[in-house]
């Protein structure tokens, strides 16, 4: 079955840097665009970093300049480089895989999702 596993969350200081990791399993990893998302308390799933299956990158306004997505097609994996953290950058950060035409920036448009890890910025 999909298999989406995150990994390198953690708590760090205002202006510090967290790379995150995706590893998929269970797909055709190339056919698939790979996003990821974050969730903070109280507030919905939103938007952070998408990457096609072309290595097209979109980001969210409020992470450009930022923050990085990536894909090792290889090692099957999407990673998202996140410089110059912020407090308001604390959330559930979630990897999702989506197989479609057009570029999803909804939750509803991804159909696999990973477990999330926490990413907590100290101010």
């Amino acid at each position: 079955q999909v298999q989406l596993v995150e990994s390198g969350g953690g708590l760090v200081q205002a202006g510090d840097s967290l790379r995150l990791s995706c590893a998929a399993s269970g797909l055709g990893f190339m056919r698939y665009d790979m996003g990821w998302f974050r969730q903070a308390p109280g507030k919905e799933r939103e938007f952070v970093a998408a990457i096609r299956r072309s290595s097209t990158t979109y980001y969210a306004e409020s992470v450009k300049g930022r923050f990085t997505i990536s894909r090792d097609n290889v090692k099957n994996t999407v990673y998202l480089q996140m410089n110059s953290l912020q407090a308001e950058d604390t959330a559930v950060y979630y990897c999702a895989a989506r197989e479609g035409y057009a570029l999803g920036y909804s939750r509803n448009d991804y159909q696999y999702w990973g477990q999330g890890t926490q990413v907590t910025v100290s101010s």
